[in-house]
């Protein structure tokens, strides 16, 4: 019976593997939508390797244990398998090491299956000499240390390409050693300190020289597994509650003492302080989490690699983003099936050593995945340890293999009676404990992958937006004639952003992998990126096929590139904005905003425009806030004649004009507030147009409008709808009369300068617009200049009103 359950268990497994493996092989082609690529192979290898090995595992266990835990070794073959082909799509030759580790293992693992019955022997009767030994090879590394990376704590031996990390199978001697020391005392109770002393001298020798390496995660496991043994054999409660204030004073000391404990833990309080920098591995792992969301991006075709050591610390991170929260889930099934079926065999255990040793085996697989898992989702500090089977680390895994060892040997009992158990109840609160802890890793990892993953994906320093944008074309900017203005050109995987106006940049924006997204651009992003506009079914066939959005969607503006092309001549060198609006829709014909920038140069030029002290990122017509002056002499007429109105009336007229609010439309706006003396009151070059059409246009101010249109695969161009309603500002009859009086001689429209004083010099204002009886379409237009040159603004609203009213 066990062997069968065993060897179906096994080629369920192997299913898996399999499916895996072929995912991994079409993911190139996914990626890039073509069957025309180079397809990967290598991985393969891995599976056949698993296989062979998995096989020879059973065989082993059906020989030898044939009264064993028939769960155990499928689920570790599982998820040693799962971790291979992880590790191999992450760093083909880490994933070689990997396989090899893995042959070593199994060997290690099927000699100690021929001598199981001497072996446990041999561990209980030489538990201090095991233990000895292995804090002797551990102190070893304080001379002969070194890392494999080159930087970093020098926590292994070896050399020439073989390391090996002794503190590793430490992990597992202490539990020996513990588990031996209490077995073979009847009655030792708490206060009974000469019978606990050699047990707090040898575990504490281990934590000093741990904390010497600044191994802070071994150290961790090592409080946690003596906890675990000693509650386990007293049943006191208060021996966890003693271990939780031992390890809850030392990390408040350690935060203010030792500089590796202060930095994680800072990273782990506030990791959004300092996203590029101390906090960098964390940010990348919730990132990563985020992406997956629920069914994952797909495996081979997420971007894990972005997060640091991906194949060992954080490969619960990299398997969430493939696999999504289903993955994680199953991940963490796993991982109980272990645990419980290990706690089991510990209860039917036929001694007492056998049962502290199999509980304290669990202890350790328990403890080590939940402070990985915990650290990747941010529930714990980081501690550097790895993920028992699944990670990178070919001493983890042989010490993960020997566990697995002797939990076997522990649970074939040939029908032998369990070992007489007074109190039950520690080992239920120990499973209540682990079950507890991996169900908040669940509920953490639902959190990150589906509550918090739309603002954590919508963060521009995730650069996984801008690398899905290499391999799917995002839509393009068109002005009112459907004339390009941005556009995306190159091919699956190559896709680049090409800026065909740059003089509009600081309104079209840019979306660059380094600085981000800007202007329209970012507003419009979820139409440019096909998040919006597309049928629902279209969005999640695309999501789980290829784990990312469909094509992205084309938008239509209100601009009009010959009227823009002329604005941007005419304000040329000199620093300010213009807007040219239509009165009656409020759709922008033209925005300018000088100076400008090349988005195209913004590898080479973007660290030096951020430091520019003319600002060329800034959108002067929107986001620029100067001073009113006598800017809006015009409207103040329309509403009060020659009556000079009080600082109370115009406030609450300003407040009608929407001076006080910023305008509804689909860029970056500023407005100043309230609060502001009236003397100083500022408005951007986007409100004064608002107020200026209200003249042009009977007195109503209208709402403001950039895009007008998006093209959908099943509508084609709909049109998007303005955010308010327009509304009455100004009596009709009353901005007529007043647009009249200030009609420009010779001409069918209205116009009037201004100016206003900063500290450094002066702003010329220049606000103007068609006349009510003009029949065609009716205009507003704003000049704002840093400089005091009336000829320029009026030089500009001549030309740019004539160019307009001639179309």
């Amino acid at each position: 019976m066990y062997d069968k359950t065993q060897s179906l268990l096994l080629r369920w497994a192997a299913f898996f593997l399999f499916i895996q493996s072929l995912i991994l092989t079409l993911s190139p082609a996914v990626r890039e939508r073509t069957w025309d690529v180079d397809y990967r192979l290598s991985h393969w290898a891995a599976f056949l390797v698993w296989v062979v090995l998995t096989v020879l595992a059973h065989y082993a266990t059906t020989k030898y244990l044939p009264e064993r835990d028939p769960y155990l070794l499928p689920v570790a073959a599982l998820l040693s398998g799962w971790g291979l082909l992880t590790i191999w799509r992450l760093d083909e030759e880490f994933g070689i090491r990997q396989s090899i580790w893995l042959g070593v293992s199994i060997i290690v693992f099927i000699l100690a299956l021929r001598i199981r019955q001497r072996s446990i022997t041999f561990f209980r009767r030489y538990k201090y000499l095991l233990l000895s030994g292995g804090l002797l090879i551990t102190a070893l590394t304080l001379l002969l240390g070194t890392n494999p990376l080159g930087f970093g704590p020098r926590l292994w031996l070896g050399c020439c390409g073989v390391y090996f990390q002794p503190s590793e199978p430490l992990k597992l001697l202490l539990v020996i050693y513990l588990s031996a020391y209490f077995a073979d005392r009847i009655n030792i109770r708490l206060t009974s300190l000469p019978l606990l002393i050699p047990a707090l001298v040898v575990t504490g020798l281990a934590l000093m020289l741990l904390l010497v390496q600044r191994d802070l995660g071994t150290a961790s496991i090592f409080i946690f597994i003596f906890t675990v043994v000693l509650f386990l054999y007293t049943g006191k409660k208060r021996v966890l509650l003693s271990a939780a204030m031992v390890l809850g004073m030392a990390l408040f000391i350690g935060y203010f003492f030792i500089d590796v404990i202060h930095v994680r833990v800072q990273g782990w309080l506030n990791p959004w302080s300092d996203p590029a920098g101390q906090s960098y591995q964390i940010v990348q792992s919730l990132f990563a989490v985020a992406n997956g969301g629920i069914v994952g991006r797909g495996i081979g075709i997420g971007s894990p690699l972005l997060v640091p050591v991906a194949i060992s610390d954080f490969i619960f991170a990299a398997i969430a983003e493939e696999t999504g929260l289903v993955g994680t889930l199953g991940l963490i099934a796993l991982i109980w099936l272990i645990l419980s079926r290990g706690l089991i065999i510990s209860l039917r255990a036929t001694d007492r050593f056998r049962r502290y040793l199999a509980s304290g085996i669990v202890a350790y697989f328990g403890i080590q995945s939940l402070l990985i898992m915990g650290g990747n989702l941010r529930l714990l500090p980081l501690t550097g340890v790895t993920l028992p089977f699944v990670s990178y680390g070919g001493s983890s895994l042989l010490t993960s293999f020997i566990g697995l060892f002797l939990l076997l040997a522990v649970s074939d009992t040939e029908d032998n009676e369990p070992a007489t158990l007074a109190d039950q109840k520690p080992y239920t609160l120990l499973a209540g404990m682990l079950a507890l802890g991996l169900l908040i890793v669940t509920a953490a990892s639902a959190w990150w992958a589906i509550v918090r993953a739309p603002d954590l994906l919508e963060r521009t320093d995730n650069a996984r937006r801008s690398i899905a944008d290499r391999y799917v074309p995002r839509g393009e900017l068109l002005d009112r004639n459907n004339q390009p203005i941005n556009i995306t050109e190159g091919e699956s995987g190559t896709y680049q952003r090409i800026y065909l106006h740059p003089d509009l940049a600081p309104i079209a924006g840019y979306t660059h992998p380094v600085y981000g997204q800007a202007g329209l651009e970012s507003t419009l992003d979820n139409y440019l990126r096909g998040l919006q506009g597309n049928p629902a079914s279209l969005l999640w066939w695309d999501h789980l096929l290829y784990g990312t959005p469909p094509p992205g969607l084309d938008v239509r503006l209100s601009l009009s590139l010959s009227l823009q092309s002329k604005a941007d001549q005419l304000l040329g060198g000199h620093a300010g904005a213009i807007i040219l609006m239509n009165a009656e829709t409020g759709e922008i014909l033209a925005m300018s905003s000088h100076p400008a920038y090349d988005p195209n140069n913004l590898d080479e030029d973007g660290e030096a425009l951020s430091q520019n002290e003319s600002a060329p990122l800034l959108n002067r017509a929107t986001q620029g806030l100067y001073p009113i002056g006598t800017a809006m002499l015009p409207l103040v007429r329309a509403r009060f004649g020659e009556q000079q109105p009080t600082d109370s009336e115009l406030i609450a007229y300003y407040r009608e004009l929407g001076f006080f609010q910023s305008p509804n439309i689909d860029l970056p706006t500023a407005s100043d507030t309230e609060n502001s003396a009236l003397g100083n009151l500022k408005i951007s070059p986007l409100q004064a147009a608002l107020a200026a059409a209200a003249l042009s246009h009977g007195g109503t101010l209208p709402t403001p409008r950039i895009a007008t249109a998006v093209n959908t695969p099943e509508q084609g161009w709909v049109v998007l709808s303005a955010e308010g309603s327009p509304r009455e500002a100004i009596p009709t009859e009353a901005a007529n009369q007043t647009a009249a009086a200030f009609i420009v001689t010779g001409k069918s429209y209205w116009g009037h300068v201004g100016q206003s004083s900063l500290e450094d010099g002066v702003i010329t204002w220049l606000i103007a617009g068609t006349l009510p009886n003009w029949t065609g379409t009716p205009l507003a237009l704003v000049v704002t200049l840093e400089e005091n040159n009336t000829f320029l603004a009026n030089h500009i609203e001549d030309t740019l009103l004539n160019e307009a009213l001639n179309q």
